[in-house]
């Protein structure tokens, strides 16, 4: 389950802190227009507020300023636009399917894009319901500027006084994800637990963190900090710290699973790292209630405990001497995991300490930037574009949703049809298909509990005091719980409705009646020019095989000694992660399409788990340097390393590199070093998980090759026939 939606969270997050604005802005907005002017007035005010609510997101300053400014500046253009154009049918009902696929079309910049996307169809459908003259279409522009600059000028006062509290909440959401992260991996120790699906799970997972921590970079990490800013960007580091440590526990479970089932081992390092997952959930819990963090949780008894079992083991055998050796490398890696968390807590309680060297660095490459040029638009507007084909199919539905209400037997509210066919219909099937059951469901239950409460209340007061709550819980639960958002919308438009026009009969059954009705043509619209995931999955894999190359020769770079500090190796690890959690995103999507579009998704999960591997081995050779640098033999190091990295860029098919130097007697065994063993071990897993990678990538080829043939083949019969 989300963090934010159990009620001991909740309430300090910055899911509700947002809802509570956006319904304070609105409602408070609605009353001092409505304190000044009649009530359409304010009403139409109120929606102008809304709609640049809607873009009111978690965002620094300064993109905030430019999404909600195109918000106000989108609302009142096509309020214009459609506004003029009512009094004339065909006129009308072409500016509707431009003002569908332009919105729609502007998908193509991201996520942060779709609420804009929103906003224009949501003005679009609402200014289309009934025919105004000119004069009414310029005053209806205006008012929704008024409404939406007005709302603007609030939330940005808001936000600059509590950017310190929304920095903290963002971080605290990444923590809590790097805690759910780090109790999947406390289920690997478990036998029960089927190591595939449990590496399946770990891998989704990690595609979530690596979002979440892209959302507390760019809030955190923009611009200088400030002295009270300073606690932020050392909890923030110290994290990054602890997931590196993290990651390097995650390459050994299948060799300790096969050596040390049946014993005691296992089940103690499955405590402490779900014990560690708790202490970490502490963290993000404090951190929400701006207070400082204090390690409570004892790992004393557990440790104790791992420490008998570890010198209860018998003598290893030459077999099992590799096994031991790893197991005591865990036991290693989760006593620093859990010194780190210590430092983690007393990052949170020192005002005034340093700031971690990086970031006095550009960062830049590590932020996301806003880019909305022309010419990424124009370059989709070709018939391949998945963006292109989306942006015709909710032109199309929301036309025949608008013209569908005319032949209707009772009185529909023809916005509603089509608002429904926008909610629903997403660039991704998946996305439809969740957004659609979560629409009927979500209407059902709101119409069901708004006629409870205007069956049992009747004071106005008490009603505003509902629809405040709903007008609340819409922006609160958009991105982590849409059923929820669902509920409050049909509660918020039915007691608007109850609100303003009290002797209107029959709005709950239009509401259900219009919500089915646009679930109907959304999903025959679904299957209109669709665009599956299996045909962006070689575009996905190369970029995961060239991210991870880049990865590695960074990584490398840094193990021997060639780059002057980390930094590039970040970027290029951030760089594989983003492009990892692209293609487990798709591959999450695919199996939720019809079977007959699924493409080798056996061979997709297992090459997503490999690469993470490869990921993982790196951050555990890092540590394992880092652990055994007293008295390392570099020169006899750096030639092993030298000489596995070349093998694995051989697997994944890199560029070969100048040859490393040849090896002489030492590097086969230096008995001198402790190091020198696990780094064996450690070198040769990685060259034969890089091995798999490459088998996993020659299989995905072949599949999706022998797939194109078939189609193709299919296609020139049909043409013959």
């Amino acid at each position: 389950m989300h963090y934010a939606l159990a009620p001991r969270t909740l309430f300090f997050s910055h899911y509700f802190y947002t809802g509570l604005r956006i319904a304070t802005g609105v409602v408070g907005l609605t009353f001092l227009a409505y304190g000044f002017a009649d009530l359409p007035t304010a009403m139409a005010v109120a929606i102008g507020a809304l709609c640049t609510s809607m873009m009111d997101l978690p965002s620094p300053l300064r993109h905030k300023f430019n999404e909600m400014l195109a918000g106000v500046l989108t609302s009142s253009a096509v309020a214009l636009l459609v506004g003029l154009c009512s009094p004339t049918q065909w006129l009308l009902r072409a500016v509707i399917v431009l003002v569908s696929f332009v919105a729609s079309m502007m998908t193509v910049y991201g996520r942060k894009a779709m609420p804009l996307q929103f906003v224009a169809l949501f003005v679009m459908m609402l200014s289309s319901d009934a025919a105004a003259t000119p004069l009414q279409a310029l005053r209806q522009g205006a008012l929704f500027f008024a409404g939406g600059a007005g709302y603007m000028a609030y939330a940005m006062v808001v936000v600059w006084i509590l950017r310190r509290r929304l920095k903290q909440q963002v971080l605290a959401e990444a923590l809590y994800e790097l805690a759910a992260y780090t109790g999947i991996k406390a289920g690997c120790y478990d036998m029960a637990n089927p190591l595939p699906a449990q590496m399946e799970r770990l891998v989704r997972r990690q595609s979530l963190l690596a979002e979440r921590q892209q959302a507390s970079r760019d809030l955190v990490l923009r611009g200088k900090p400030r002295a009270d800013e300073a606690i932020l960007v050392r909890v923030h580091y110290a994290m990054f710290d602890l997931y590196e440590l993290v990651l390097s526990t995650h390459t050994d479970y299948a060799l300790l699973r096969q050596h040390f089932a049946d014993g005691p081992v296992l089940p103690l390092l499955g405590k402490l790292i779900g014990k560690a997952a708790r202490d970490i959930e502490s963290m993000a819990y404090a951190m929400t209630r701006n207070r400082p963090s204090y390690a409570d949780v004892d790992y004393r008894a557990e440790l104790r405990a791992l420490d008998g079992a570890l010198d209860a083991l018998p003598p290893a055998a030459s077999e099992d001497e590799g096994a031991q050796a790893v197991l005591r490398a865990t036991s290693n890696k989760i006593r620093a995991m859990i010194a780190m968390i210590a430092r983690l807590h007393a990052a949170s309680t020192a005002p005034d300490g340093t700031l971690p060297t990086a970031a006095a660095a550009d960062q830049t490459p590590f932020l996301t930037q806003q880019r909305y040029s022309i010419g990424i638009l124009l370059s989709n507007l070709r018939w391949t574009s998945p963006t292109f084909r989306f942006a015709l199919r909710v032109a199309m539905a929301i036309s025949v949703g608008l013209s569908s209400v005319e032949w209707l037997p009772y009185r529909s509210h023809g916005y509603w049809t089509a608002l429904t066919i926008a909610v629903i219909l997403k660039p991704s099937f998946s996305m439809t298909r969740q957004r659609r059951v979560d629409r009927l469901v979500g209407t059902l239950i709101g119409c069901l509990l708004t006629a409870v409460i205007l069956y049992f209340v009747h004071a106005p007061a008490l009603l505003i005091g509902f629809l405040f709550v709903a007008t609340a819980a819409v922006p609160t639960f958009l991105s982590i719980k849409y059923r929820y958002t669902a509920i409050a919308a049909s509660v918020q438009a039915l007691l608007l409705i109850g609100l303003t026009m009290p002797h209107s009969a029959g709005a709950i059954e239009a509401r259900l009646l219009d919500t089915l009705l646009g679930t109907l043509i959304a999903t025959f619209f679904s299957y209109v020019l669709p665009s599956w995931e299996y045909q962006n999955l070689p575009r996905l894999v190369r970029a995961v095989t060239d991210a991870n190359r880049k990865y590695l020769a960074a990584a490398a770079d840094l193990l021997l000694g060639r780059a002057v500090d980390d930094f590039h190796y970040r970027i290029r690890r951030k760089g594989f992660m983003d492009s990892l959690a692209n293609l487990s995103a798709a591959l999450g999507r695919m199996l939720d399409e019809p079977e007959d579009k699924r493409r080798a998704p056996a061979e997709l999960n297992r090459f997503t788990v490999q690469n993470y591997l490869l990921m993982a081995h790196m951050a555990a050779l890092r540590l394992l340097l880092q652990r055994y640098a007293d008295a390392m033999p570099r020169a006899e190091v750096e030639a092993a390393l030298e000489d596995a990295f070349a093998k694995v860029r051989a697997s994944l098919g890199a560029a070969p590199q100048a040859p490393p130097p040849a090896p002489d007697g030492r590097t086969v065994w230096i008995a001198a070093w402790p190091g020198w063993a696990p780094l064996q071990r450690r070198l040769r897993s990685l060259q034969e998980d890089a091995a798999q990678v490459a088998q996993c990538n020659a299989a995905i080829a072949a599949l999706l090759a022998r797939d194109n043939r078939r189609r193709a083949s299919k296609t020139a019969r049909a043409g013959w026939n």
